[in-house]
């Protein structure tokens, strides 16, 4: 199988990789960066400056024409940042064969749409079977061979498989699903989660504050992945609680480290500067803020962060008043 990935930053990379090393039935493996430093550096050095340290097996191959990388490849896998999803498809979409499987890596709600990563690409790629892919991974973890499980979810159950079986090695396990507006959401909601326990650490609290955003995070998830039609269950999986205990508790999460900075009284524009890497929990949480209001469930926590990222309220001052909330059963009704 030809596969092509189309964004080059560290989790595009190391899908790249997994396909590269041929655990899977995929072998051919192109992958476009935008950055032309990029390029060189993996094609000369074997390297990417967004996956430092990591030797890059000698079957991927990078390229800046992003026509030409896609144009043969029968498994496309997307994996740049969720703001830049849509103009790359759009961008390509004459370009892909009519027989191509469509792979969304890129985690995330579109801010101006509210659309998630998936319905993105099918809008601007019509036609073709459309797979989401989720799960707790760290790029470098994955890059390295650690074990990994994820879930390759899409409507199309053949189109699952593929993913599955193109992806899949000793070391990376998918697993598919048929739920993929619960598995994407669990991978974007996730992100917002991380702010807020790193918030709670910047500031200064425990484990105790930890496990208890995590855990009412998980239910916030839910409940909002229920009202656009996800099974709850879902949310018990990789592609949820999976995801959101790595995200909330790893050294690697970007989305932590940024709720710390944030806690310990750095501005958010003083957190992002200089990174070039994306915490999109950032842009996700204005997706969520927005998607909440729409269907009227309520995410105490996604308000909080907002309230800290965008509306420069103190980190403790958010955190009383989610303690200060009214009183309730801990189970929905």
């Amino acid at each position: 199988m030809r596969a092509a990935v189309v964004g080059a930053g560290a989790w595009g990379t190391a899908l790249a990789t997994v396909l590269a090393r041929g655990g899977g039935s995929a072998r051919e493996v192109l992958l476009w960066a935008h950055e032309a430093d990029v390029v060189e550096s993996i094609n000369r050095e074997r390297r990417n400056r967004f996956l430092p340290g990591i030797d890059l097996p000698d079957t991927l191959i990078a390229s800046a024409d992003l026509e030409q990388t896609v144009s043969a490849a029968e498994l496309v896998v997307f994996a740049p940042p969720s703001h830049v999803l849509r103009a790359l498809s759009r961008r390509v979409s004459h370009a892909i064969g009519p027989r191509a499987t469509l792979v969304v890596a890129s985690k995330g709600i579109e801010e101006d749409t509210l659309a998630i990563m998936t319905d993105v690409v099918a809008g601007e790629v019509p036609g073709r079977p459309v797979v989401a892919l989720s799960g707790p991974s760290f790029a470098a973890e994955v890059a390295v061979g650690q074990p990994t499980a994820v879930v390759a979810a899409s409507r199309d159950g053949e189109a699952a498989r593929r993913t599955q079986e193109a992806l899949s090695s000793e070391q990376f396990r998918v697993y598919t699903h048929d739920d993929v507006t619960g598995v994407e959401l669990g991978g974007s909601l996730k992100n917002v989660m991380a702010v807020a326990t790193g918030i709670a650490e910047g500031v200064g609290l425990g484990y105790n504050s930890r496990a208890g955003l995590i855990t009412r995070g998980l239910a916030e998830m839910t409940r909002l992945g229920v009202a656009l039609g996800a099974r709850p269950e879902t949310f018990a999986g990789l592609a949820g609680l999976g995801d959101l205990v790595l995200t909330c508790t790893g050294s690697l999460s970007r989305n932590l480290a940024l709720g710390v900075a944030l806690g310990q009284g750095r501005s958010l524009s003083d957190a992002l500067a200089g990174k070039d890497t994306v915490a999109e929990g950032v842009r996700t949480t204005r997706s969520a803020s927005a998607l909440a209001r729409r269907e009227r469930v309520d995410m105490p926590i996604v308000t909080a962060v907002h309230r800290i990222l965008f509306d420069g309220e103190a980190p403790r001052a958010a955190i009383s008043a989610l303690m200060a909330r009214e009183l309730r059963a801990e189970q929905d009704e």
